[in-house]
């Protein structure tokens, strides 16, 4: 092999560039633009050496192969795994304790949200630690507890979310030095780690988003967010339907802030917040 750094050994045709675009919007419903090309460079140059292969474009070639399993999958993992930070925008984890936790109060069973893109953990885990918050208020608060479940397309990040370990740049990243001692123990290496009771809130599980929710059950409240802008309006649309389904009546669907459901679906009820929107399945 000889060295997989070079410009020229990262060099994809046009043509290479739209058939991989093609591929993965089939695999994982992501949607590539025409000026990503650096984007799959920078994901994909890490597995060449990892797969033994000289060139990018062979890299590219090998994955549209349907029998290379194990370098597909690394390829879509690569493709999909995305930077996130605890309590990203703030206002979704404010509505949970202000709006949304009090209205399920006299629930007779825990309340089900589902955290749809869990990426390395940071949105559930801030999901379970606004629920923890809001118990400590009040003795009567959230009796029957709360259940999460995180999903995503990558193994990788599952794993990581499974350890709910983080490192000093992760801890660094929307989380308050109060909710940093509160909610966490040191692990050793300069690592942490979630603490127990709130790491038992929530369990992880593989989901492509193109596939049947069918055997999620039925949730309370949805987190979607930052994820639908990478799709096509059709796939969006269908996605929407499927999480209509997967809400109990009046059950409640974050979006991200910069996404919006308009002409994609009638089966909710936008809520304007103050700050930030959120959407109710219509009854």
């Amino acid at each position: 092999m000889n060295g997989g750094n070079t410009l020229e050994n990262k060099h994809l045709q046009q043509s290479e560039y739209d058939q991989f675009r093609t591929f993965l919007e089939q695999q994982c419903g992501i949607v590539l633009g025409d000026n990503k090309l650096y984007l799959v460079k920078s994901r994909l140059a890490p597995l060449m050496a990892r797969f033994g292969v000289d060139t990018l474009s062979a890299l590219v070639s090998k994955t549209l192969s349907p029998h290379e399993r194990q370098l597909r999958a690394a390829v879509v993992d690569a493709m999909t795994t995305n930077e996130t930070l605890w309590f990203r925008d703030a206002y979704p984890f404010e509505l949970l304790k202000t709006k949304i936790f009090p209205e399920f109060n006299d629930l007779r069973r825990p309340i089900k949200i589902w955290s749809a893109a869990s990426s390395s953990g940071q949105e559930p885990y801030s999901i379970a630690m606004s629920a923890s918050e809001h118990q400590s208020k009040s003795a009567g608060n959230l009796k029957m507890g709360v259940q999460i479940t995180g999903t995503d397309i990558s193994n990788t990040m599952l794993d990581m979310c499974k350890n709910a370990e983080y490192d000093a740049l992760a801890l660094a990243r929307g989380l308050s030095a109060e909710r940093r001692k509160k909610f966490f123990k040191d692990s050793g290496n300069g690592m942490a780690q979630v603490v127990d009771p709130v790491k038992k809130m929530v369990n992880f599980r593989h989901l492509n988003l193109l596939d049947s929710y069918a055997l999620m059950g039925k949730f309370d409240v949805i987190f979607c967010r930052n994820v639908l802008i990478y799709f096509s309006p059709d796939v969006k649309a269908k996605i929407i339907s499927q999480f209509a389904q997967a809400l109990n009546p009046k059950g409640y669907l974050f979006l991200g802030a910069s996404e919006s459901m308009a002409g994609l679906s009638d089966s909710f009820e936008m809520i304007r917040c103050n700050p930030g929107i959120i959407y109710q399945k219509k009854q």
